[in-house]
């Protein structure tokens, strides 16, 4: 894979016909180290949130250990890596994908949210005596942009019996929850942990560990959550609270904040219509979040006459015949860009790459390797941090 310092030093050398993903292996690299050292637990990576090798292996490379899988397709793909150890925490799971997932790949840990699924994670197991069984208990989701309560989680009113029923049969026995994507508020984590704490002084029943899930944000324009720091002093402040603070592991699953600024998308213009920029990549490539989770994200101009001009707000149609292929942004941008230019678009680390399809024929891309900085980061100082500004290239 071809490597640039910046984007465009990309188009100084090439012009590409595709959309080019830049991947920032450096930046996963950062942002797991940075949870390795600032969570007082154990950190898995959650596999749906990016795919690309180079990003598995930075995050591997700086110690991640322990992955959140979904799939069978996941656990195929992280076992490849040496000395890893794989979380099954999908709540609802086949039974072949089951019994390939423990006879096959030694998973142990499962999650389960109903009799009916512990029931098959028991039979398909062989009766196991090794699991680690996590019960995936319903969370209030109103401090993240992207809520994820209603399809999974064990009710209040349920949650004992199981949590009974699971110590008879787990070696380990934890609870799990999520408090949603981006969730933008510390305290989204303090509450739930208290309420799991309640519910384990209310059930009698003593867990060995708790997976606090995921959630943790990352910075985009319209987003921009307090420092993960403060995170973590809410999440230490609250397990201190719980009656098994002494006896109880802490886990979590990022995955949004450790890639989210691991990757951009460079986008070529195809045509201007008044404040609207014709691009070849959009909602049924990495730019799925613009166009149906409301997410705004960071974009640049690469290429642009030397003319200066000031900055204009965009809205972005992509390539497909599809009138939803349409992200509202806005995408602030100089008011010369034209058709030819290239635009940076960032933060697409995060689910752009793994949501992408092939309509139309589209969703083809170039791969490239970036050494620069994202656009916006979490993680780099002040020195560091790239400015939100055009670079101006001579036009080809």
């Amino acid at each position: 894979m071809d490597v640039f310092t910046s984007a465009l030093e990309l188009l100084r050398h090439h012009r590409p016909e595709r959309p080019a993903l830049a991947l920032r292996p450096h930046a996963a690299h950062r942002a797991a180290a940075w949870f390795l050292a600032n969570f007082q637990g154990t950190v898995l990576y959650a596999a749906k949130a990016n795919d690309a090798p180079a990003v598995l292996g930075a995050l591997v490379d700086a110690g991640i250990r322990a992955f959140d899988v979904a799939s069978m397709v996941e656990i195929e793909r992280i076992a490849a890596f040496p000395g890893v150890e794989l979380f099954f925490m999908n709540p609802i799971k086949s039974r072949n994908a089951v019994a390939r997932a423990y006879h096959e790949f030694g998973v142990r840990s499962f999650a389960f949210d109903s009799d009916d699924e512990l029931d098959k994670i028991v039979q398909e197991s062989g009766g196991a005596k090794d699991l680690q069984l996590f019960l995936r208990v319903a969370c209030p989701n109103t401090h993240s942009l992207i809520p994820l309560e209603g399809k999974f989680g064990a009710t209040r009113e349920v949650a004992p019996g199981l949590l009974l029923r699971a110590r008879q049969i787990a070696k380990r026995l934890g609870i799990t929850f999520h408090v949603g994507s981006q969730a933008v508020v510390p305290a989204a984590f303090g509450e739930a942990l208290r309420q799991v704490g309640q519910l384990i002084v209310e059930s009698g029943v003593m867990v060995d560990a708790i997976d606090i899930g995921g959630g943790f944000p990352s910075r985009y324009p319209h987003s921009h959550p307090p420092d993960l720091a403060s995170f973590m002093d809410e999440v230490t402040k609250a397990a201190d609270e719980l009656a098994v603070k002494h006896s109880c592991e802490l886990l979590c699953e990022p995955g949004r904040a450790l890639v989210a600024e691991a990757e951009s998308v460079i986008v070529r213009v195809d045509a201007r219509r008044d404040n609207a920029l014709y691009v070849n990549d959009g909602a049924f490539g990495t730019l799925f979040d613009a166009a149906y989770s409301g997410f705004r994200f960071p974009a640049r101009l690469v290429s642009a006459s030397k003319r200066k001009a000031r900055d204009m707000d965009f809205v972005l149609y992509g390539p497909t015949c599809d009138s939803s292929d349409y992200m509202p942004g806005p995408f602030r941008l100089p008011a010369n860009v034209r058709e030819g230019d290239y635009i940076e678009i960032g933060q697409v680390g995060a689910y752009g790459r793994v949501l992408s399809n092939r309509f139309n024929g589209f969703g083809e891309y170039d791969q490239i390797v970036l050494t620069d900085e994202p656009m916006l980061s979490m993680y780099a100082g002040p020195a560091e941090a790239a400015p939100m500004q055009p670079l101006e290239a001579a036009r080809a």
